[in-house]
Formats: structure tokens, sequence, C-alpha cells
């Protein structure tokens, strides 16, 4: 059953394609539990054309089948199919007729398919033991797969592709018959004349056939088939034309019958595959060629405009455009990016698959278009990471700056407006000349009231002072609307200056006054003396209570909590002082009441009385409880942070070293894995398949970076791993394995195009390993001895020689690469230009020249136009065919 149409040094590596991607297309049709209604059509052309094809292999043993289901039900006509299709003995049956010895027959043909590596999905051998129709039916048609169809294989394809391309290819030339699929394609019965007719001609005149007649073209074809190629009849011409769609299994397993009558010596089809095999080759070099210059142009072109955004570090003026700008960013690194690092990185295998192509077809090498080189794009891509490095510091940089400038801004405009509340009237009140109409005791009396006001006003003087430093800061940290605030503060310093002049104008003119206020009540003065820098203490109280604060730590709220806790101590001496206040107030009306004065309720030298000081007390104890939630709130909220940060260093401190050690184990992986290439890139790629599973840990590590930031963290002393070293930590490591599978796939294009052997390539990497000590290179001494190993003779001249090929660069080192290019070219076979001559002259009919129209039927369109177009060129001088 080993037919192929691939020449004999082509048959491991087509023979191992084949099984991969048989493997792929069998568990495709071997669904069957998906499948839960079936076509009676089609059920019943399964039917005949299985039972045909099954009684065509029993015949050689002296049996039959004439129920499908039936006759298969006991287990022992379907291990003797099985032992007449593979060649080989089954165990031996069970001969009782119970149940049970039924399923263990059964169950001895179905372990012996799975032995030949083939995957029977919810096939079990009760169903065939009860004779399920469907699950019979699948069973069939996975023995048909695997037995006639799996090694079909025509140009590097396999099973169902192999098989349609072969029809395709031999019925290319015939009028009205055009092969797509193994259905519809096969209604009209002139496909399967065709094929006939293109191995036969003797058997069937194909220019008789009409397309009108689909009937008469199918039976002429099953009984030329029958007849003379020994091909039972397995289809109705009938059944095939009135049904709709006619089933595709049907159709292949009859069709697969034709190719292993036919597809056995064909010298001039294989001929034209090694021509198409060139024609191929030259072909996707220059579709490769061709990828690599678009993929570079576009990566560029995205470098040249990424670069200018990431170049513009002018601040926005508000928060939220900041963060807006930080969003972008973090879009940029998340969905932007990372298909660029892919492109990047799929660029060089495309470039370095390419001139391990060229170099084993023995072309020159791919020179890229001016400024595409793979040293011009790491190089825009150096550049491109070098202005990405310091944008996201800019950014929170700027963040931090807009946050300080807004909590300053709203202090400066609560500073201000209890400033300008203080200040309403005071000029006014200040401009009055009362004392010019008054008694002496008024005049006493506004003397002290105005020295009152002196000590308020020094009191007001540390608040002035506050918002001249707090405007002086936002000019220094460049704050936007810095106009207005220079505006604001200048009116309020000149207000406090003419305040000041005002002041000092009044005391004057009172001075001036000549008698003495003897008669005024000193406990008036007292009470007012002693209630202005109260009230004025709890002003500040008040103010301080509700003054906003920013804290990036713990410490720092702490630090806040003290010092709450510190002014709260103090309350009880404040308490005493209001108590004392109100006692001089008490002293006052009993003095009063004892003397007989008449008060007029007004302490004419202050503006507090005994109820605004206890108003104010009372908000003073309000606004402390207040405070203290505040505090608290804000230790909640530093502590969530610490919480996220300890979060984010757990992880960060297990990814980052778990990315280093997977780039220590990568620089090993290559020269550690044993077997067989296919095993090293298996190996491989479960290798990167478990890098790639652990991506959902850098995920949540970004997301817990993400909540870091929204919660305004910037530091973290926990970890050394920012979230900018695991990013490029991860990246690195993608690009590494991926490098690593692409130099084994290399190998495994060398091996393959020069044909040598899994042990030669074994041996070499055997004796590469024993003398490499630098990590995949060694030194020309090393190398010489690894020569004299393996039984080269060199003398100087013939290992300078032998240098020159391995190293033409001069620089030390040989790779491993250029190792096993140059044993290949020392073992290998290839298609050599003689060979492909050779082949040129057999489709020639052994002629000195081949015609268009030669070209024309013995390839594939597009290729033998490829093949035309070269060959015109080559005459002008114009190709290198």
């Amino acid at each position: 059953m080993d037919v192929s149409v691939t020449v004999e040094t082509q048959m491991t590596y087509s023979n191992s394609y084949t099984i991969l991607h048989e493997e792929a297309y069998m568990t495709q049709e071997d669904d069957w539990d998906r499948d839960l209604l079936l076509d009676p059509a089609w059920e019943k052309q399964q039917r005949k054309t299985f039972t045909a094809w099954c009684n065509s292999h029993l015949r050689k043993a002296g049996t039959q089948i004439e129920n499908i289901e039936e006759d298969f039900r006991n287990g022992l006509k379907l291990m003797l199919l099985l032992e007449v299709i593979s060649g080989e003995r089954l165990p031996k049956p069970d001969k009782g007729k119970m149940r049970f010895h039924k399923i263990a027959n059964v169950n001895k043909a179905l372990d012996f398919i799975c032995s030949k590596g083939v995957k029977l999905v919810s096939i079990g051998a009760e169903e065939i033991v009860d004779g399920n129709a469907k699950m019979t039916l699948g069973m069939i048609w996975t023995i048909i797969l695997r037995f006639a169809i799996q090694d079909i294989s025509v140009e590097e394809t396999s099973a169902k592709e192999g098989l349609l391309l072969w029809c395709q290819r031999k019925t290319a030339p015939y009028r009205n018959v055009n092969v797509q699929n193994f259905h519809i394609s096969w209604k009209d019965g002139l496909a399967l004349c065709a094929l006939i007719h293109r191995h036969r001609p003797d058997l069937i005149d194909y220019a008789k056939l009409r397309k009108d007649d689909p009937i008469g073209n199918l039976n002429t074809a099953f009984e030329v088939a029958e007849k003379f190629l020994d091909i039972p009849k397995m289809l109705d011409a009938e059944d095939i034309v009135n049904t709709p769609k006619p089933d595709e299994k049907a159709i292949m397993t009859y069709v697969s019958c034709f190719y292993h009558a036919f597809a056995g010596a064909e010298q001039a089809e294989t001929a034209a595959n090694r021509i198409c095999k060139v024609l191929a080759v030259n072909q996707e070099n220059e579709k490769l060629m061709e990828e690599y210059e678009k993929l570079a142009s576009e990566l560029l072109e995205w470098i040249r405009r990424t670069i200018p955004w990431l170049e513009n570090r002018v601040a926005e003026q508000t928060m939220r455009s900041m963060q807006q700008k930080l969003e972008d960013f973090r879009d940029y690194r998340r969905i932007h990016k990372p298909p660029r690092v892919q492109e990047k990185c799929q660029l060089e295998i495309n470039f370095n698959t390419l001139q391990t192509k060229l170099r084993l077809s023995n072309r020159p090498a791919f020179m890229p278009s001016e400024g595409k080189m793979v040293s011009d794009i790491a190089n825009a891509w150096k550049g491109l990471e070098q202005v990405e490095k310091g944008y996201e510091e800019w950014l929170l940089t700027e963040i931090r700056r807009l946050e300080r400038l807004d909590h300053l801004a709203e202090k400066f405009k609560q500073k201000c407006a209890m400033h300008e509340t203080w200040t309403s009237g005071k000029e006014e009140l200040l401009s009055q000349k009362d004392y010019e109409s008054a008694s002496l005791m008024e005049i006493r009396a506004l003397m002290r009231k105005h020295e009152a006001f002196e000590s308020d006003l020094a009191a007001h003087q540390d608040r002035v002072e506050q918002i001249a430093a707090i405007a002086q800061e936002l000019n220094e940290l460049d704050y936007h609307d810095a106009v207005t605030v220079n505006a604001r503060c200048q009116g309020i310093c000149d207000q406090w200056d003419n305040l000041g002049t005002l002041t000092q104008k009044r005391r004057d003119s009172l001075e001036r006054v000549e008698k003495l206020w003897e008669t005024i009540d000193q406990l008036y003065l007292e009470f007012a003396k002693r209630a202005a820098p109260f009230n004025n203490w709890m002003d500040g109280a008040m103010e301080d209570l509700q003054d906003m604060f920013i804290v990036h730590s713990i410490e720092e709220i702490q630090s806040l909590i003290t010092a709450h806790d510190q002014f709260k101590a103090t309350l009880p001496e404040a308490d005493k002082e209001r108590m004392a206040t109100i006692g001089i107030q008490n002293e006052i009306l009993k003095i009063a009441q004892t003397y007989g004065i008449k008060l007029t309720g007004i302490n004419p030298y202050t503006n507090l009385s005994q109820q605004d000081i206890a108003n104010k007390w009372d908000t003073v104890k309000h606004l402390v409880p207040l405070r203290d939630q505040m505090l608290q709130e804000e230790v909640a909220r530093q502590q969530a942070n610490e919480r996220l940060r300890r979060q984010f260093a757990a992880q960060a401190n297990i990814i980052g070293p778990w990315i280093q050690t997977k780039m220590e184990e990568i620089s090993h992986v290559s020269v550690d894995i044993a077997g067989s290439l296919e095993e090293q890139m298996n190996s491989l790629k479960q290798y990167e398949q478990n890098i790639i599973n652990y991506k959902s840990n850098i995920d949540k590590l970004e997301g817990d970076h993400q909540l870091s930031q929204e919660s305004l963290i910037f530091d973290n002393k926990h970890t050394n791993y920012s979230m900018e070293h695991i990013r490029v930590g991860w990246e690195q490591l993608l690009t590494t394995i991926a490098r690593t599978i692409n130099e084994v796939e290399n190998q495994i294009l060398t091996r393959d195009a020069k044909g040598i052997s899994q042990e030669q390539l074994n041996e070499f990497r055997a004796s590469f390993n024993h003398f490499d000590r630098r990590n995949g290179m060694m030194d020309p001494d090393d190398f010489r001895a690894c020569l004299i190993s393996m039984g080269y003779d060199l003398g100087e001249v013939e290992f300078a020689r032998i240098m020159t090929l391995v190293d033409p660069n001069n620089t030390g080192v040989v790779t491993f690469q250029a190792f096993i290019d140059f044993m290949t070219r020392e073992t290998a076979e290839t298609d050599t230009a003689e060979q492909v001559m050779a082949s040129f002259k057999i489709l020639a009919s052994d002629k000195s020249y081949i015609t268009v129209e030669e070209l024309r039927r013995e390839l594939p369109p597009d290729q033998a136009e490829y093949c035309i177009s070269r060959m015109t060129r080559a005459l002008y001088g114009e190709s290198d065919l």
C-alpha cells in the first residue's frame, strides 16, 4: 500500500509529512458522533461502495460479505479483512457465539486499528456487535482512510488533498472535466472516463462521450474498470446522478482504487515532479522576498509614525488630559505594540528561512532594498524603544506634578477665601473718623478696640505669608492658571499693605487724644485681649481640622494622626482658657449688678461675645471627630495601597526570576534535546506552548500594575522588578524561543533538501557538541579536531579552504549551522542541474528540445506558465533558471 509518486530520495520526508497531515484529516473525518443524521442517499451509496471495497479484499481469502452491518457483528470477518489488507497476523479470535465472544473479537480488530496510529472517536465494539449501521460505516471508512488513502502522497500533499491533486493533474487536459471535489465533480462520469483514458486510451474512446449522458458515461467507466482494471463496481450510476450531492466518502473510496491501479510506474510524472519542485522553490523564494519587502516597509512606516508621538513631551494642563495620555500609552503597550513585536520576530524568521532556502538551492543570498535590511529594522526598533523608555516616566512625573498643583490651587483658594472674608469691610472701618465727635469714654473705648484689632491683624499675618508662599510654589511648578493666582495674591498683598497703613494712621489719631481712659472697665479690655487670641486659636484650629492633605504612605498618614493626637491633647487646656474667658464676662455682669452699672450688652473693645466663643468651641469639638474619620479613611486607603504593592511584588518576584530562568534554559535547549529533529521541534513547540500558557500570569500582573497606577501608587519597596522590566523580559523570551524553533526548522529544511538521514544529522550534532566549548560555536582548532575525529585527513591548504566555506566573514568561530551546511554539502544528494535537465529530456521524449504544448500537458497550469516565461527570459539572458 506504499504507492507514491515521489522519487526514492524523498520518501522519508514525504511519508512523515503524509502521516502528520493525515492524522489531522482523519481526526476530523472520524468525528461520527457529531453527525447524528446521515443522509439516506449517502448511506445507501456508502453501503454499496464499502461492501464492494471489503469484498475486493475478502475474495483473496475466499469469502465475502452481503450485509455490511450484519456480517461484521461477530468480528471474525472484520479481523480477516484487516489481516488481508495489512499483511499482518491478528491475535487468535474467540470461537464462541456468545455476545462477549463477539465483543472480544471486535475489540481485537479495533485495537489493531488503533495500533496503526488511528484515533477511533465514539466507535465502540458494542455498537458494531449490535449492528449499528452508522458506527459500522464509520469504522469501515476509518479502515479505508488508513490502508487505502493515507499513504497517497503527491507533491508533498497527502491523503484527501493528495488524491484530489492527482485526479486534477490527470484530468486537466480533458474537455468538460473540472475536478474540484469528491462529490459534484464526478456526477457526469466524464472525470472517471478521463482517468481511464489518460492511462489506458485503448479502453475508452473519450471523443465519443457526451456530457448530457451521465448514466452512460458512469456505466462505461464502471464496466471497463471491472473488466480490464480489476476494480469492482462499487457505485450505481442512477444513485450518483439522482443525488444532489453524492457521498464524498463513497466517491473517494472508489477513486482511490484507480490511483492504486495507475500510480505504480509513471516515469514521466516523476520527471515532471522534479521540475515542478525546482520551479516551486523558485516561486516560493520570490514570494518570500516580496512578503519580506512588504512587511519590512509596513513595520518601518509604523515605527516612523510612532516615534514622533513618543517624542512629544508637551505636557497637558489638566489631570484628566494627562491621565488620557497615560491611558493611550497603556493601550499602545498592551494593544498596538505586541503585534508589531511579533511582526518584527516573524520578519527575522522569514529572512533566515529565505536565506537558508536560497543557500540550499544554490541561489544567491537575498539582499533587501536599501534601508530594509534586518539591521536597519533592528536600529529603527532600537530607536523606538529608546524614546519609549522615558515616555511613561515623564507621564507619571507630570501626573504627580498636576496632582500637587491641584492640591495647592485648592488650598490657595480656601485660604484666600478665609482671608478675604476676614478683611471684608476692614478698610472702611479703619477709614472712619468716629473719634472726632466721640466722648472721652468712647475715645478710650475706640483705642482699646483698635489695640484688639492690631492683635487680630498680627495674628492674620501668617495666613498672608502662607498665601504668598503657595502662590510662589504654583508659579515654580508652572501652574496653568498662574496669571489668575498671581493677580489674586497681589490683590491680597496690596490690600494687606493698605490695612497696615490705615491701622497705623488710626493709631496715630487715637494717640493724639490727651485724656486717659481711666473709667474704661479693665475687665472688658481683659476679655477682649483673651478672647481675640483664643478666637484666633479656634479659627486656626478649625482651619487645620478642615485642611486638605495628600499622603503617599502609611508613615505619612501616621505622622498626621500623631499631630492630630497632639492637638487633641491641647483641648483640655484650651477648655480652661475658654472657661477663664467666659469667667471674665461673668465677672463683668457681677460687678455691674453690684454697683448698678447699666450695660449696653456690647463690649467696646471687641465684637466677640460669649456666644461667639461658645459657638466656635462647639464647632471645634464637632470638627475633631470628623478629622478623626478622615484620617482613619486615609489610613485604610494607604493600607489598601500597601496591599496592592505587596500583591504586585509577590507576583513580580516570581515572574521575574521565572523569565530569567527560562531564558537560561532556552540558551541550552537546542543542544540538550535528544532524538530526531521532529521530536526536537515537538519538544520546543511544547516548550513554547508552556511559555505562552504562562501569559495569563503576565496579564494578571498587568492588571495589578494598572490597579496600582489607578490608585496613584508610583513606588514599591517590596520588589526590584518593575512592570517595564517584566514586559521587556517577556518579549525577549518569546523572541528567543521563536528563534530557537526557527533554527531547528532550518535544520529540517537542510536535512530534507540535502537528503541526509536522521542518523547522520544526530552524528553531526554529537560531534559538534563534543568539541563545542563556547555554547554553540567552535574555535578553528576545535573544528579541526572535530573533522579529524570524523575521518578527514586535513592539510593546511585543505583546512584553510574549508574555513573559507564555514567562516566566510573570518569571525574566528564556526557555528552549528555552518558546520551542518558543510557536512551536508559533503554527504547530501540534491537535485543537480544534470538531474533537472534529464527530467526535461524525459518529458521531451528524448528530443533535444521540449515544446510549450508538452510543458502545458505534463506540468500543472501555474507552474507550466511560470516555466515557459522563465525559459523565454533565459533566451535573452534575463533569467538564471
